[in-house]
């Protein structure tokens, strides 16, 4: 630490206009420097003074890291007319530069900062032209003054950067004033860190604006949890301990919020209590527009039943197959309404039931489109059904975000632009969220068929809200549940047995079975070792299928069999480190070429790419989500691109600087399989948290295989899980809103 150079910026290499990150070559006359860092004030032909340290990149070669930079605006004529001719200004170059150099001579200095309008006397220079160098150059030197005002209060100069962006001259009575407005305005500035902030600044810590904005950012962690709303006294709970004690009159701080119409209060009667709710103001209307939503969808037709019984044996002896009562309860009511729920475990009939509804619709000449909420998903029903599914976000024609720094997505399909298909049937319901419901459920008119089928025994959605269960809740939809296992299906022992945990019923770990079995396992090492034997050796061989096919499925992050530790084992075995693959080291560990990597948060902005022959692009698209997963297929290190190959042929770049999007998968999480599934899946079960220990989570986990599930360890944890049926319990009221409404508007009744 404590190195410095200073010289010219010669070129700028790289930068990434969000956060500034920038490679840039300097000249400090007697050589040239690579220097790399958070530069965004940074522009071709200034002169620099930069504090930092050398170092040296494994494929670059030395380089300077810039901690700390000062821009110089030289002051003698040569020097000034070599800034100006550089490119810095924009539209000066080396000609106009000597011009304006020749013209004011010593005087331009003070000539471009005080009395910009006079550079129209020099040839070539009109009075907007004047005006617009002279702004550039009062910007420049506004975002150089702010970023040494932010640097006091301990602001990195990517963060910086983006307050800049955000506020311009106005950061300065926000930092004073009430810093807590960074983590309601800007993209990844969160309480904690606005916290910091505000402390430095001098706030008190029983400030007005840091108690709103804790309640606040309490929702907001709560709606990371899943949760729609939380009661006022967990409320209360979770913010008193995040502001750090007890917090004095709580209620005048939710009235101030719900004036503002940030949170809306509501007293529901649970239990023969009254309780009150309290919702950010987009999860509430949101849950209640789907409410409302769902209920005006909710339509009978006036179809003749013995007219669709006849067409339903018609499709039974064309296509060869012979549906059970409640499959055709269930053609029969997707015939006869406008929305209709579809649910039932493995092995159940669900894709049976699914292809005649298509092939009875397809009889009426309607258009129909299919579509899951993952790739994956929609891959599976693709094959299950023989008809081209889509993604959800596709479905809608995702464009991207509303706003910069907002998470409020847009698709081209809306209320104002609907889908136009007469029949949209959604599977693997459990994982859609209440905002993605939300959005799908703007892009269809009443008069759509609507059918969504899911497993409501699975673990419910990644993103809030508790959607498919919520609706068999109400009672007000009409609901099939396919029950009977099929004779084909009662082969396999996954199928079998997932149905007797989910009926907590006791299952044969004798490894007798063909696709289902149980090593019992008491030593950490030794269940590491046999988990990677079994994905490195066994289960490609015996399932017939690629190493990278074969899904590690842990209850846990954390400990000697979570993710992280399992990951960092299989790399190390099953992608070893070579001369012939490019790594690139992040905070989250090492990624290598042919590394399986998930993507592990929603990016609406980040752009995907199917390219053809020789590279070329032949579909873009935006969006890439969480739980998507691939393979990375190169890493550049001159230009800082990482990049994945994902199902569906679509490639995805990456920064650098975006790789804390996403992490190694060779182990997932269940919650990250939902939606998924893989020949064969190994679930290591020691030391399972107690709350993780429920019957859901191993339903899910075991669900997630196709031809051969192994568990491996505790045979008391896994005895434990399916003796608990606790399930995860999420704060949402769609169901009562649900209820509401369709009394209100008379449509009651399910079934």
């Amino acid at each position: 630490m404590g190195e410095k150079i200073e010289g010219y910026v010669e070129h700028i290499i790289y930068r990434n206009q969000e956060n500034g990150y920038t490679v840039m070559t300097v000249s400090t006359g007697a050589d040239e420097v690579t220097c790399v860092g958070n530069l965004q004030e940074v522009s071709e032909g200034e002169y620099i003074e930069a504090d930092g340290e050398y170092g040296v990149h494994p494929t670059y070669g030395p380089q300077f890291h810039a901690i700390s930079v000062h821009v110089r605006i030289p002051q003698d004529a040569a020097a000034l007319e070599r800034y100006l001719g550089s490119g810095a200004i924009k539209g000066v170059g080396a000609a106009l530069a000597a011009r304006i150099m020749k013209h004011f001579g010593e005087d331009t200095l003070r000539i471009m900062e005080e009395e910009p309008e006079r550079l129209a006397e020099v040839k070539g220079i009109s009075e907007r032209k004047a005006r617009e160098i002279g702004e550039q150059v009062e910007e420049k030197s506004q975002m150089r003054n702010a970023m040494i005002f932010l640097s006091q209060y301990g602001v990195s100069l990517a963060l910086g950067v983006k307050i800049y962006n955000q506020y311009q001259d106005n950061l300065y009575n926000v930092l004073r004033e009430n810093p807590y407005r960074l983590a309601d305005d800007i993209a990844g500035v969160g309480f904690r860190i606005a916290d910091e902030i505000a402390a430095k600044v001098g706030i008190r810590p029983d400030s007005e604006f840091r108690i709103r904005s804790g309640l606040f950012y309490t929702l907001g962690q709560a709606a990371a949890e899943g949760h729609l709303c939380l009661p006022e006294s967990v409320l209360m709970r979770r913010a008193g301990e995040l502001l750090g004690g007890e917090v004095d009159q709580m209620e005048k701080y939710l009235m101030d919020l719900s004036i503002a119409g940030k949170i809306v209060v509501r007293e529901e009667e649970q239990n023969g209590e009254t309780v009150r709710l309290i919702y950010t103001s987009q999860a509430y209307f949101t849950e209640l527009n789907t409410a409302r939503m769902l209920t005006d969808l909710n339509i009978e037709t006036n179809e003749n039943e013995a007219e669709i019984e006849k067409r339903i044996r018609r499709i039974e002896k064309e296509d060869g197959i012979e549906l059970d009562a409640l499959q055709v309860d269930a053609v029969k009511a997707a015939a006869r309404h406008g929305l209709f729920v579809l649910t039932g475990g493995p092995g159940t009939g669900k894709t049976t039931t699914i292809n005649t509804m298509i092939r009875y619709f397809e009889m009426e000449k309607m258009s129909i489109a299919l579509a899951a909420p993952t790739g994956r998903a929609a891959k599976r029903m693709t094959e299950a059904t023989g008809y081209e599914a889509s993604t959800i976000h596709r479905l809608l024609e995702l464009s991207g975000v509303m706003d910069e720094g907002s998470s409020d997505v847009r698709f081209e399909r809306n209320a104002d632009n609907p889908l136009e298909q007469d029949v949209i049937i959604i599977d693997e319901m459990s994982m859609v969220d209440v905002y993605l419901m939300h959005s799908l459920l703007q892009a269809i008119v009443p008069g759509t068929r609507l059918i969504l089928v899911g497993d409501r025994n699975q673990l419910p959605s990644v993103g809030p809200g508790s959607v498919l269960r919520d609706m068999i809740r109400s009672e007000v939809f009409p609901v099939v549940k396919l029950t009977t296992i099929f004779r084909q299906a009662q082969q396999s022992d996954i199928v079998v047995n997932a149905h007797r945990i989910h009926a907590g019923l006791p299952v044969k770990t004798d490894n007798k079975s063909r696709d289902f079995f149980f090593l019992k396992r008491d030593d950490i090492r030794v269940i590491q070792r046999v988990v990677l034997a079994l994905v490195q050796e066994k289960m490609p061989k015996y399932v017939d299928a690629k190493i990278q096919d074969i899904q590690v499925l842990t209850p846990t992050r954390k400990g000697a069999l979570g993710v992280e530790s399992l990951n960092t084992i299989l790399q190390t075995y099953l992608n070893p480190a070579s001369p012939d693959k490019e790594e690139q080291e992040t905070p989250r560990g090492i990624f290598r070429v042919g590394d399986k990597v998930m993507q592990i948060r929603n990016d609406y902005q980040l752009e995907w790419e199917v390219r053809g022959k020789h590279g070329i692009t032949a579909q873009r698209g935006l969006g890439v989500f969480n739980g998507d997963m691939g393979i990375v297929k190169s890493i550049d290190h001159m230009q800082e691109i990482l990049t994945v190959d994902y199902d569906e042929g679509k490639t995805v770049d990456y920064t650098f600087k975006q790789l804390d999007e996403l992490e190694l998968a060779y182990a997932t999480t269940v919650h990250k399989a939902q939606g998924s599934e893989y020949p064969a899946v190994v679930i290591p079960l020691l030391g399972v948290p107690h709350m993780l220990r429920t019957r859901n989570l191993l339903y899910t986990a075991v669900t997630r295989a196709k031809k051969c599930v192994v568990l491996v360890g505790d045979h008391e944890v896994f005895q434990e899980m399916i003796d608990n049926q606790t399930e995860e319990n999420r704060y949402t009221t769609l169901a009562q809103r649900i209820r509401e409404i369709a009394a209100e508007s008379g449509r009651e009744g399910g079934l």
